[in-house]
């Protein structure tokens, strides 16, 4: 495989650029920030200056960072606010488009957010009014009957004119979530019944939440929550959210992150993370506490014997400092208390679940580098057997693709690393040895990654030429090839399984496997990220992804926007309205560029691919998980949250309850199909999936067997896999 020389090219210019904002003098003026609670640091007017600078010059869309432009991150910036536009006033958004839209961009390239934090003051301010309203409303008798109606989803319509409708809007908001908190706890009540009288379906765990609690006390208790988060929100997050939706206005994947999410990003992309070793989620009897789910062996936390799953973890201490209170506090904000530095100390304060306060005990933990393992690429065999017409079952390989991760840190440093195309050919030389019939690539849910990844590990299966264009912000065209030689880890048949959360260098994979003939893509259209960030990590606080160049394929189309259609369509999971590019806003268009020569490796008929997608249809429409998936996408489109919606509690129960009928009836009706017992009613349903998620989210991943209608996807991918033949593609030369 040749090295690209563009990736360190791109890189550079990034740090060339982030340089000389650092280094430029301060003659320009920076307004000071007059709101109240925040003083702007001299390292966030500098990173304010170098995210500015990053837009305006070096943005794919070579759009400045102009009037025009700033008065649009103004308004995305007030809509990230309050996006169901129940908060701010109609008058507060003339106020703030009057006073800051012309001039927010030039605000932001001098590094003052003082704008910008006017604006969430007065989010906060009203977020205020509305938690004290609330509060109020809470302590009296709400009639949950009448025939009142709200539409929910309000991204659409106007803000409220005036603080009457504003306040008449809060309270049918009220009164719909003190309806969903009620039939919720109905729900729950007669769960915890079923458990109580079917002790065996608990499955030996606690499941049993006992809440007593009224539905206000829940909501004041939620949105009081809510509230005190607010109000512990720092600084630097609040920088963030201008700036990451600064960068949103260019494009959806341009994003400035805050030092604690730009930590999470790096764990995401390497599959490593210093901390204790343990995983975390809001406990199930009162999401105030934060409940440690599993240990990973050998973990920090492991190697003490004094931490143990179902803790409640109640206060977090650095080496030497004072402990912090951490009940009711989110998981982000204990797990960014919780993890630091290799070699640092962090004492924790658990409790076993019901036993009191004064039973806790501290327990100080040295941080470790945590290795994912689970999170990487496995492998596995499977046997498929065709009706009438395989005699043997046949044996299918299996390579699932979580993601294109690679250890970008430990490779700089000349250290031992992990990455996808690594784990992928030790996998591939593992089921080499298997002697399998052909090979499933699942790609479902792969978000991307690295770019570097995604083309060796097409070489894997590609003989030799190019695999990906690459055309960045100033019209060049750089093409990722493979030249190998010819040499392939894997050259029989496969398939990859794509979904609508398939995106970026899954995409990559996928158009390129389809375009070279190597094999076929099955599923459903991905979501259509064709572009490519760099990302700046030297920045003065936090880090940031920059869209800079766009994907296309070998034969000149781009994957932006329309994603990867399948050669043969599967069941879609996901609602496309709400989910992938084609949603986003300010999401970049589809185009094409120039053909790069290739030679592809084989064809697939029209004729062949419409007679495989009528074949599975037929399987499709007679697969019990199939069958149930598709029933599950009709039932989730009876709830319309851009309709009104009647404010009756006994209307909105039939409502529920008609959904849960039919949900049942689904199940069911796929576990008679499947030859198991049927549920006798909704509530011991419910019961059993309780308890059934509980025990799978404390195994580890290798643990947990396959979900019957995940299963479906890979055998059915097998069934269209040996189902074809592809029409080898010859140059005249050999055909002679």
């Amino acid at each position: 495989m040749k090295k690209q020389p563009v990736q360190w090219l791109l890189s550079a210019a990034s740090v060339g650029i982030a340089g000389i904002i650092l280094t430029q003098s301060y003659g320009t003026a920076v307004a000071e920030t007059n709101t109240e609670g925040f003083v702007q640091t001299p390292e966030q007017k500098v990173t304010t200056r170098q995210v500015a600078a990053l837009l305006d010059r070096s943005h794919y869309l070579n759009q400045p960072l102009d009037s025009q432009t700033g008065g649009e991150v103004l308004s995305m910036y007030i809509d990230s606010l309050d996006p169901n536009h129940t908060l701010f006033l109609q008058s507060d958004v003339d106020e703030f488009t009057e006073k800051y839209a012309d001039e927010f961009g030039a605000r932001l390239k001098r590094g003052d957010l003082s704008a910008g934090v006017d604006v969430y003051e007065r989010y906060r301010q009203r977020s205020d009014e509305y938690f004290a309203m609330a509060s109020e409303m809470l302590k009296t008798d709400i009639d949950l009957t009448g025939d009142e109606t709200i539409v929910l989803d309000r991204e659409n319509l106007n803000h409220f004119e005036d603080k009457d409708a504003q306040r008449d809007y809060w309270e049918r908001q009220l009164k719909f979530q003190l309806m969903s908190i009620t039939l919720g706890q109905e729900d729950e009540k007669a769960k915890e019944q079923v458990f109580l009288e079917n002790p065996d379906i608990t499955r030996g765990q606690d499941l049993v939440r006992n809440d007593e609690r009224t539905p206000s006390e829940i909501l004041q208790n939620r949105l009081s929550r809510q509230q005190e988060r607010s109000e512990r929100r720092k600084d630097d997050e609040i920088m963030e959210g201008i700036l990451n939706m600064a960068m949103l206005t260019y494009d959806p994947h341009s994003n400035y992150y805050a030092p604690i999410q730009a930590t999470e990003m790096e764990i995401q992309s390497s599959l490593q993370l210093e901390g204790i070793g343990v995983s975390i989620r809001p406990d199930r009897k009162n999401p105030d506490y934060t409940r440690i789910v599993t240990l990973v062996d050998g973990g920090p936390a492991a190697k003490t014997g004094q931490v143990k799953p179902n803790d409640l973890i109640i206060g977090v201490a650095q080496d030497g400092e004072t402990m912090t209170d951490v009940v009711g506090w989110s998981t982000r904000e204990i797990v960014a208390l919780i993890r630091g530095k290799r070699g640092t100390a962090v004492t924790v304060k658990l409790r076993q679940p019901n036993t009191p306060d004064a039973s806790a005990r501290t327990v100080t933990i040295v941080r470790d580098i945590i290795e994912q393992e689970e999170s990487g690429v496995k492998q596995r065999v499977v046997e498929v057997q065709r009706p009438d017409i395989d005699e043997t079952p046949k044996r299918i390989g299996v390579l699932e693709v979580p993601s294109f991760y690679l250890n970008y840190r430990a490779r700089r440093n000349g250290e031992e690393y992990r990455s996808v195309s690594i784990d992928t050919a030790e996998a591939l030389k593992a089921l080499n040895e298997e002697d399998i019939d052909g090979l499933v690539v699942d790609m479902r849910n792969n978000p991307g990654g690295s770019l570097d990844e995604v083309a060796k590990m097409l070489g894997f299966f590609i003989k030799s030429g190019p695999m990906v264009q690459i055309r960045d912000n100033r019209g060049n065209i750089q093409v990722y090839r493979d030249n190998d030689g010819g040499e392939q880890l894997y050259d029989g048949k496969m398939a990859v399984i794509t979904n609508l959360a398939s995106a970026s260098a899954s995409e990559i994979f996928a158009a390129a496997i389809q375009d070279y003939g190597r094999g076929l893509v099955v599923g459903s259209t991905t979501t259509g990220k064709g572009t490519a960030q760099i990302q700046l990590n030297n920045l003065a606080l936090g880090s940031a992804a920059l869209t800079q160049r766009k994907f296309y394929r070998v034969t000149g189309g781009s994957t932006q926007n329309k994603g990867v259609v399948p050669d043969v369509e599967l069941v879609n999971i996901y609602d496309d309205a709400t989910f992938g590019e084609r949603s986003q806003k300010k999401s970049l268009p589809w185009d094409t560029i120039r053909t790069s020569p290739y030679k592809p490796e084989g064809k697939f008929t029209s004729d062949t691919l419409e007679t495989l997608n009528q074949q599975s249809k037929i399987r499709q429409e007679t697969n019990p998980q199939f069958v149930y998936l598709s029933t599950l996408n009709d039932i989730r489109d009876m709830e319309d949250e851009q309709k009104p919606i009647l404010l009756d509690i006994d209307s909105r129960r039939d409502k529920m309850q008609l959904i849960e009928k039919r949900s049942l009836e689904a199940e069911n009706k796929r576990l008679i199909a499947t030859g198991e017992k049927p549920y006798a009613n909704w509530d011991i349903y419910q019961a059993a999936m309780d308890a059934k998620f509980e025990e799978r989210s404390q195994m580890k991943a290798d643990e947990r067997p396959e979900l019957p209608e995940d299963e479906a996807f890979i055998k059915e991918a097998a069934y269209i896999m040996l189902s074809a033949d592809a029409e080898e593609t010859l140059s005249p030369e050999e055909k002679l």
